[in-house]
């Protein structure tokens, strides 16, 4: 490969908040297409979550599942779901606190219980409706993430118990949970360690704290103006809001466009 590979986060970074992809996102996708480099998603989604995305960008390489799936040009480079062990304990103490789980595999997302205010809530930002309802729907099938619906101050409980996974905040109701170590950076390790890309070819957009160990690892991070402070001082330039051609701009900024 000749070009650069560029990953971008999906929410706060392609999506802006209104969960549209601005136009200048769109040319200058497009753009960084003709001259050779390659466009890959990095997300805390599943695939069946942004293959509309995928198929407006034209893009198909993802690390999916905050780096616990990841495709190049639809071919499987990496699988770790969580163990099944840890999903079962997992399910009994949420169920214990009141707290509902739900399951993500390749094809959807079940919930532990029919429905929940928290979940509603929070899946509702991401333009998704509540999931349906499955409590069995963990066993036997590879679950590469699952979200539990707590409080921030819940949050420190379940750290506490599983130390063999890793928990992250996402929501003031809702966090990702994922298996130990598991990161956007180690999908994107994995897909370039196949490719034979070096580091410094590599850029990554994002905003959020699933981020930020994707931009500390990238040869070139660029975080977005809507993004924490935390996430900011992880990336070696900050660009402008989503929602003010940041894309665009932070392109312009590393010298791709």
């Amino acid at each position: 490969m000749t070009g650069k590979m560029i990953f971008f986060d999906i929410d706060g970074t392609l999506l802006d908040h209104d969960k549209k992809i601005p136009t200048s996102t769109k040319q200058a996708i497009c753009e960084l297409k003709r001259l050779g480099h390659e466009v890959a998603i990095a997300t805390g989604r599943g695939p069946f979550m942004f293959k509309e995305i995928r198929e407006e960008l034209g893009i198909d390489s993802f690390v999916s599942y905050n780096g616990q799936y990841v495709e190049f040009r639809g071919e499987p480079l990496l699988k770790n779901p969580i163990q099944a062990e840890l999903l079962q304990q997992l399910t009994e103490y949420a169920d214990k606190h009141g707290n509902p789980i739900v399951y993500m595999d390749l094809e959807t997302m079940r919930s532990s219980t029919e429905y929940h205010v928290h979940i509603e809530e929070s899946i509702a930002t991401l333009k998704v409706p509540h999931p349906a309802h499955d409590p069995e729907y963990f066993r036997g099938r590879d679950i590469f993430q699952c979200l539990v619906f707590c409080t921030i101050g819940e949050e420190p409980m379940y750290r506490e118990r599983f130390s063999s996974l890793d928990f992250i905040r996402w929501h003031q109701f809702s966090m990702d949970v994922l298996p130990l170590g598991g990161s956007k950076a180690k999908g994107i390790e994995a897909m370039i360690g196949k490719l034979g890309i070096a580091k410094e070819d590599i850029y990554a957009f994002g905003d959020y704290l699933n981020d930020i160990e994707m931009l500390q690892f990238a040869g070139n991070s660029i975080a977005m103006g809507n993004a924490p402070d935390i996430v900011k001082k992880a990336a070696k330039h900050v660009t402008k809001d989503v929602g003010e051609d940041g894309i665009m701009h932070g392109l312009r900024l590393v010298g791709l466009l």
